[in-house]
């Protein structure tokens, strides 16, 4: 009964939430919310459980807390960016900076902290489901995209990138940031112009996560071929694409 009601939402377009939270009244309070706002939205307690269910594609968004009592939820996320690109929002009683910057680096849309407004939680999911859809939108016009004859190979529709073949293991936006200097081949681009083109909340972020994300591109592009280095650092400028580096 319950994949026929399934169908039968996701027949009418209603947007589907994930919500994961161990409080049983907060859970409840999202989903009545949620519900009265438009959407469909079912929830869980266990982060093992939100993984199984959001990897059966029938989620448009997930609502996640951190502190969950078999995983916790940036683990949820992590594991999640693996295999898709679905939004995540995290809502949790976790304030500090320090926490919002992990949440949001390891590939979450935005963090709300509790207590919420249930009202403003419906505002940031459509407006985080808006921005998801643009960036479906422009990779289904674009397609399946080659850049040229280059070693690398950006697929826009799946959000991969293979070099010389192999695929490989990006995060959200580390695909986002290669991409973007693959396309770009020679252009020196400073970190500010990086967080404003790649993360979709730039202010939140800090310059040295731009630093970071390089280091990890250039050991993923190591893995491959260990002497490649087509990331070329430009000191008190920015970063550039070469392949001939």
């Amino acid at each position: 009964m319950e994949e026929v009601a399934e169908a039968k939402q996701e027949a009418c377009g209603r947007r589907r939430v994930l919500v994961v939270d161990d409080e049983v009244s907060i859970s409840d309070t999202i989903v009545y919310c949620l519900e009265s706002e438009g959407f469909s939205a079912r929830a869980c307690a266990l982060g093992t459980e939100a993984l199984e269910l959001a990897r059966g594609g029938h989620f448009d968004l997930l609502i996640l807390d951190v502190g969950l009592p078999d995983m916790n939820g940036f683990e949820v996320c992590r594991r999640l960016r693996e295999q898709s690109s679905m939004p995540v929002i995290f809502l949790t009683a976790r304030a500090s900076e320090v926490d919002r910057v992990v949440g949001l680096e390891i590939g979450g849309d935005d963090y709300i902290v509790k207590p919420f407004s249930p009202r403003e939680l419906s505002a940031r999911a459509r407006a985080v489901l808006r921005r998801s859809g643009s960036r479906e939108a422009n990779a289904d016009a674009a397609g399946s995209e080659t850049a040229g004859q280059s070693a690398f190979d950006v697929d826009e529709a799946r959000c991969t990138i293979r070099y010389r073949g192999q695929g490989l293991k990006l995060s959200r936006y580390e695909f986002r940031l290669l991409r973007l200097l693959v396309k770009h081949p020679g252009r020196v681009f400073s970190r500010a112009q990086l967080m404003d083109h790649v993360w979709e909340e730039p202010e939140a972020s800090m310059e040295r996560t731009v630093d970071s994300h390089i280091k990890a591109l250039r050991a993923r592009i190591r893995e491959v071929r260990a002497d490649a280095d087509p990331i070329q650092t430009h000191r008190g400028m920015g970063y550039s694409f070469s392949e001939e580096a």
